[in-house]
């Protein structure tokens, strides 16, 4: 479990690829001083074990699915990303629960310089805008979030304050650029648990519409 608030900006060392998997080494002294093997770290928002620690940096290996459901698949050696180790039970929770696992992929549409703020418009995929409400959470490449007042069926409006840009990767995000969202646990949690009483209830009212029709026809 995360919080969404990140603790080191770490940069990719290398990437080694064979078949169906895919070797990462993150250069991040502080995190690696404070972790061991087989723990877990979001990576921009992705959540990966520790396999071995060297000199400073964190291994992991992805698998292909992890890769072709997050972006870090693309990620090039030299790169910066975000990092969150895993929450203790006697840590703060200063952003909202996050579990690190990717709901979708992103792709950032505009991007607005205001007077003390950045705006970030980003498109998302079908199956997220049913857990999104405004000024409510959402993680972006780990980022705890607030959902913006600018929200449509296919894209969401993201303001960041100068501290998240300065603590994240996201100041140097740009237009094209892809972006892991993780949408609110509870929300999909809520959604699953109503899902059998909608059915119940279509189920229901197809029940009463069929009875009217007959009825008409009698």
């Amino acid at each position: 479990m995360f919080t969404g608030i990140i603790r080191e900006i770490g940069t990719v060392a290398a990437l080694e690829r064979s078949t169906g998997l895919i070797r990462l080494s993150v250069y991040a002294p502080k995190t690696a001083s404070t972790v061991q093997r087989l723990e877990s770290v979001a990576v921009n928002g992705v959540c990966l074990s520790i396999v071995d620690l060297r000199r400073g940096a964190l291994v992991f290996e992805i698998i292909r699915e992890t890769a072709r459901l997050t972006t870090v698949g693309d990620l090039r050696a030299g790169e910066r990303v975000n990092l969150e180790p895993s929450l203790s039970l006697v840590d703060r929770l200063n952003g909202h629960v996050v579990l690190g696992h990717v709901d979708g992929i992103g792709t950032i549409i505009r991007r607005r310089a205001l007077p003390g703020e950045l705006v970030l418009e980003v498109r998302f995929g079908a199956g997220i805008r049913r857990f999104l409400v405004p000024k409510g959470p959402v993680t972006l490449d780990g980022v705890s979030l607030t959902v913006g007042s600018t929200l449509t069926a296919s894209t969401l409006a993201i303001h960041l304050i100068p501290e998240t840009l300065r603590q994240t990767t996201l100041r140097v995000r740009k237009v094209g650029d892809r972006t892991n969202i993780e949408v609110d646990y509870f929300a999909k949690l809520i959604a699953q648990l109503a899902r059998p009483r909608q059915q119940q209830l279509t189920q229901l009212l197809r029940g009463v519409t069929k009875r009217n029709r007959h009825a008409a026809l009698d």
